[in-house]
């Protein structure tokens, strides 16, 4: 069998947890927000805050340009932007690893020894993948939560629909809109546009609200990927060393471009 190349197997692998975007064209002026609007707001903020990190096995089904790959490996995320995702093999020994640390993306595969580096900033992030998140997102994702995007500029409640109500958040970078309960501040669903890109996550839970994995969508990228959690497990106490990731010496670089 022939073995992946880098470019699109990190990118199957980062797809489910590393999103990405672009700057909104003409951010909007800043607008009073209603009490229940900053509430909503404010709910989001505490249960982000409560996040410490995430352990699990995940299986990851991603779809992408009439492709399709299938992958098994350990995700671990910390609070507030670190997140590291390891492919393995049919043996147990990890092929593929993603790591999102220190404001740096690197993802290598073990196979080719190639590895692609760049900035854990939108404009990377959607060289790569053609979605919209920045690293703290990414954490927010795989935890299932839902920041309020930086520089909140507009709060706006809209009606309910068939996943329920919403609000929409408008800031200088991104746009949101984050389908929740607001009274426990839980997230069913999370729309990110960035420029010309936008992507939906549809979190899955139990029957007791526990995350069970989510599906995230590219709009017109034609991107799908599907993440199922086994023995999920939150507060376990990760240090920073679980996201470090130190390159073999004979590895080929190269930078997302």
């Amino acid at each position: 069998m022939t073995a992946p190349r880098p470019r699109s197997s990190c990118a199957a692998i980062l797809a489910v947890a590393l999103l990405a975007g672009c700057t909104i064209a003409i951010p909007p002026p800043r607008q009073t927000i209603s009490e229940e609007a900053r509430r909503a707001v404010d709910l989001l903020i505490t249960r982000w805050q409560a996040v410490t990190d995430l352990r699990a096995l995940a299986d990851i089904v991603v779809e992408r340009g009439g492709q399709r790959q299938q992958l098994s490996g350990v995700l671990l995320a910390k609070a507030p932007s670190s997140v590291r995702l390891e492919a393995l093999s049919p043996f147990g020994q990890p092929f593929l690893l993603a790591v999102v640390h220190d404001g740096r993306i690197t993802a290598y595969n073990a196979l080719t020894r190639e590895a692609v580096v760049g900035e854990a900033n939108a404009e990377t992030t959607a060289k790569l993948l053609n979605l919209p998140f920045e690293a703290e997102d990414m954490v927010a994702v795989v935890t299932g939560h839902a920041l309020p995007p930086r520089g909140l500029r507009v709060a706006e409640l809209k009606p309910a629909d068939a996943m329920g109500p919403s609000i929409s958040l408008i800031g200088d970078v991104h746009e949101k809109r984050v389908w929740m309960d607001f009274t426990t501040g839980v997230v069913r669903q999370l729309e990110i546009i960035g420029g010309r890109v936008a992507a939906v996550v549809t979190y899955q839970r139990d029957d007791a609200g526990a995350l069970t994995g989510f599906d995230a969508t590219a709009v017109d990228r034609y991107v799908v990927a599907t993440v199922r959690y086994r023995k999920a497990e939150t507060g376990v106490g990760l240090t920073p060393d679980a996201f470090t990731l130190t390159l073999p010496k004979d590895a080929k670089t190269q930078p997302i471009r």
